[in-house]
C-alpha cells in the first residue's frame, strides 16, 4: 500500500483537475437538449478508462443514454467486482439559488461545488483513479468490471435491458457502489438499505379555456385550488399517507431494530439550525432518522398552473400539475403503489374536474446483508482508512437498478460511499469534499484486496 500512498500523493492535482473537467460537461438526462453532452461525457469517461489501463472498454449504445463497459480481468481464478456508476446528473434548476454557475466548478473551503460532484461525478471517478492506482503500482489484487450508466437520475429506464441482455459479460461476485453517504468525516458508515421510488405526474384539467377568475369564479371549479385540496387529503393529522392499502406490504421493524438504527449519532437541533427550520416533521410515533430510513413517504416534488408571470392577472386556469415521489421500504413494489395511487387519485376527484395519472419511474427498496464477504471487506477497507469501525445505516434515497441487479445477476451489492447529507445533492451548489474525493480513492482498493473469509 505504500507505493499506491506515493503514487495517490504525486498525482491529486491530475485527479482533481480530471474530475473538474468532467463535472463541466451538462449531462443532464432528464433534458432532450442536453443528450450530445451526455453522450460526449460517456465518451469522456471510456478515454479515461482506456488511460487507466482498462481492457474491452466499449460506450454500448441503448434505446436512451448509452452505458460505459470496462474490464481487467487478470485470472480467472480470481474474484471479480463489478463497479457501478452514473454519469448523468440532475437538472441544476433552480439557477438563481446557486452561488456559482452549476457547471463552471469551483473549489471553496476544501469543497468542489458543481452539478453532479458529490452525486455521482465525484464519487464514480474515485473508481477508475484507484483503478489507475493499482495498475500504475501492479498492485491489483482481483479482476474488475465497470459498467458506469448514464440514466439513473431518470430511473434508469434502458439499463435493465441491458443488464439481461449481458449478464454473461457482468457476471462477478459483488457490485460495488459509491454513490450514497456517510454519517461524518470522522464517523464512517456503510449503507444497508436504500428505499425504493414510485414517481408520477398528476394533471388537473377544468375548464376548456382559462377564464377571468370574477366573471366565472365561484361557480367553476379552479384545478389549481382542487388540486392541492386532493394533494392536502393524500396524509392524515398524524403525517400517515391515507392512500387505501400503502402500508399493506411495509416491513416493520422491531423494537430492538428501531433502537439499534437510532443509535446513529443525531443532533436534533443543530439538523434544524442547519435546513433553518423551526422543527423537523414527519409521521407521528417516529424519529427524524426513522423517518428518512425505514418509513415510507409521499412528497410534492413540483407544482404549477394559470399565471406566474411578473404582475397580477386575474385568470382561472384551465389546468393544474404536480409531480409527486413516493419513497418505499421493504416489502413495498413500486408497481403496487403506483396502481394505488392512481386508483385512489382518481376517486377523489370532483365532478368538475378530470385528473391524467402519468408514472415515470420506479424502483423497489434494497436492503444489503452485513453477514456478507462484500460487507466485511467494506468494513476492513474503511478501518484500514478510517482507523476506526463504519456504522451500518440506512438511507432515504434510492438506486433503483440495484434490486434488478441482484434479480438478474444474483449479486449482492456493497454501498460504499463517501459523500454527506450536508452535500446538496440534487439542490443548488451541491458540493464534494476534496477530503473525501481522495479519502474514497485511498480506501477503494483496501476493498479490492483478496475478500476475508
Amino acid at each position: 500500500m505504500q507505493q499506491l500512498a506515493a503514487y495517490l500523493s504525486g498525482n491529486k492535482d491530475r485527479f482533481l483537475s480530471e474530475l473538474l473537467s468532467l463535472l463541466r460537461i451538462p449531462s443532464i438526462s432528464a433534458d432532450s437538449q442536453y443528450g450530445t453532452q451526455t453522450a460526449q461525457t460517456a465518451q469522456w469517461i471510456a478515454d479515461r478508462l482506456v488511460e487507466a489501463g482498462a481492457d474491452n472498454v466499449r460506450v454500448c449504445p441503448t434505446a436512451g443514454h448509452p452505458v460505459v463497459y470496462a474490464e481487467k480481468i487478470i485470472g480467472s481464478h480470481l474474484p471479480t467486482v463489478l463497479v457501478y456508476g452514473h454519469y448523468d446528473v440532475q437538472p441544476p434548476d433552480p439557477l438563481n439559488l446557486w452561488d456559482s454557475p452549476p457547471f463552471e466548478p469551483i473549489i471553496k473551503d476544501e469543497k468542489i461545488y458543481a452539478r453532479g460532484a458529490c452525486d455521482d461525478k465525484g464519487q464514480m471517478y474515485m473508481h477508475i483513479k484507484a483503478f489507475e492506482m493499482m495498475m500504475q503500482t501492479n498492485e491489483l489484487p482481483c479482476n474488475v468490471k465497470f459498467m458506469i450508466e448514464g440514466e439513473e437520475e431518470i430511473g434508469s429506464p434502458n439499463l435493465g435491458a441491458f443488464v439481461q441482455e449481458n449478464a454473461d459479460l457482468l457476471r462477478a461476485d459483488v457490485i460495488l457502489v459509491s454513490d450514497t453517504s456517510m454519517i461524518a468525516n470522522d464517523t464512517p458508515s456503510i449503507t444497508v438499505g436504500l428505499r425504493g421510488l414510485s414517481y408520477i405526474e398528476v394533471s388537473v384539467t377544468g375548464p376548456n379555456r382559462d377564464l377571468h377568475s370574477g366573471t366565472y369564479g365561484g361557480a367553476v371549479g379552479n384545478p389549481i385550488n382542487i388540486l392541492c385540496q386532493m394533494i392536502a387529503s393524500l396524509h392524515d393529522e398524524n403525517g400517515h399517507i391515507s392512500i387505501p392499502g400503502f402500508y399493506d406490504d411495509v416491513q416493520e421493524l422491531n423494537a430492538d431494530e428501531r433502537t439499534a438504527l437510532n443509535r446513529r449519532p443525531f443532533d436534533h437541533a443543530a439538523y434544524c439550525r442547519y435546513l433553518d427550520i423551526g422543527d423537523t416533521h414527519g409521521e407521528k410515533g417516529y424519529t427524524p432518522l426513522e423517518h428518512v430510513s425505514i418509513r415510507p413517504t409521499l412528497d410534492v416534488n413540483g407544482i404549477w398552473g394559470g399565471y406566474t408571470g411578473e404582475g397580477a392577472k386575474t385568470v382561472l386556469p384551465s389546468k393544474a400539475f404536480a409531480k409527486i415521489s413516493m419513497r418505499l421500504v421493504p416489502h413495498q413494489s413500486s408497481d403496487t403503489i403506483t396502481e394505488l395511487f392512481s386508483r385512489h387519485f382518481q376517486s377523489i376527484a370532483p365532478p368538475s374536474v378530470k385528473v391524467t395519472v402519468t408514472p415515470h419511474h420506479g424502483g423497489e427498496p434494497y436492503v444489503s446483508p452485513t453477514d456478507s464477504i462484500g460487507y466485511r471487506a467494506a468494513v476492513k477497507a474503511m478501518e484500514a482508512t478510517f482507523g476506526t469501525t463504519p456504522i451500518p445505516t440506512r438511507e432515504g434515497g434510492s438506486i433503483p437498478i440495484v434490486a434488478l441487479f441482484e434479480r438478474v445477476l444474483g449479486i449482492k451489492t456493497i454501498f460504499l460511499g463517501f459523500g454527506l447529507d450536508s452535500d446538496a445533492i440534487h439542490s443548488p451548489n451541491e458540493h464534494y469534499g476534496l477530503f473525501n474525493y481522495y479519502k474514497g480513492i485511498e480506501t477503494i482498493p483496501h476493498f479490492l484486496l483478496p475478500l476475508p473469509n
